[in-house]
């Protein structure tokens, strides 16, 4: 049996693109024969939002209509933090190159502004992610064991605290909390994806911090003409993290 941690990333990658723009093709292909009108309906449906969802300047639009985007950190805000907490981004389980696990690229980009927030502010850090809900039994560290290492080979930095047992930013927010509240250390500068932040904040000031957001990682404004309004793999995966980001606030 599936517990609900486990099936909500299978019920996303069922509904968001592409895998909802699948179903849908499926559904014209059972039609065809009922309905035809209907299964062509759905045809070019599917294909349309492929395109469009396939698109940089669909994925920043998105981003600005469905969330709340954030200004870069002031040195004047960083000041107001007592440390900084780091959100996992996922793990590479085949990196044959380095011998070990390794973090996504994703996750790799918020160690590197992690890293330079660190080196500004002289803050202690603490990095979020354990085994997320997809993970496998072949992953034999968590994310923020992946992440320390990281953070020390590429650095010369060593994380103060390391969650390893959470599997998503609501488990992000608490495990943080147990380990920083007893430190009284509650003011926090929150590292994520300017397109993460909004949710990510809200979990971690339902737990009981004061969140300082220390946004990176935005997505681009369409400035490459025509080639934004094409359809890329990079467009798709940009409008996926924004719809998923957007369903998570709606449903929880």
């Amino acid at each position: 049996m599936f517990s609900l941690g486990e099936l909500k990333p299978i019920l996303t990658s069922l509904v968001l693109p592409p895998g909802g723009l699948a179903v849908l093709l499926f559904a014209a292909c059972l039609l065809a024969r009922r309905s035809r009108r209907l299964a062509w309906t759905l045809v070019l449906t599917s294909t349309t939002m492929l395109w469009v969802l396939s698109c940089e300047a669909t994925a920043y639009g998105l981003n600005h209509v469905l969330l709340n985007t954030y200004a870069p950190l002031s040195a004047e805000d960083a000041n107001k933090a007592q440390a900084i907490v780091v959100l996992g981004g996922g793990v590479d389980q085949f990196a044959p190159e380095f011998g070990n696990e390794e973090l996504t690229d994703t996750a790799y980009k918020r160690v590197v502004y992690a890293a330079y927030l660190a080196k500004r502010t002289q803050l202690p850090m603490l990095y979020a992610g354990g085994k997320s809900w997809t993970s496998t039994s072949t992953q034999t560290d968590s994310e923020a064991e992946v992440a320390a290492r990281a953070f020390n080979r590429d650095f010369g930095l060593q994380l103060q605290w390391l969650d390893k047992q959470s599997r998503d930013t609501r488990e992000n927010a608490s495990f943080a909390y147990a380990l920083l509240s007893p430190l009284d250390k509650k003011r926090i500068l929150l590292v994520t994806n300017d397109w993460h932040m909004q949710r990510s904040q809200r979990n971690f000031e339902q737990a009981g911090f004061t969140v300082t957001p220390a946004p990176m990682g935005y997505l681009q404004p369409p400035v490459n003409l025509p080639h934004d309004y094409l359809p890329s793999a990079n467009g798709l995966r940009h409008s996926y993290w924004v719809l998923r980001e957007w369903l998570g606030l709606v449903m929880t």
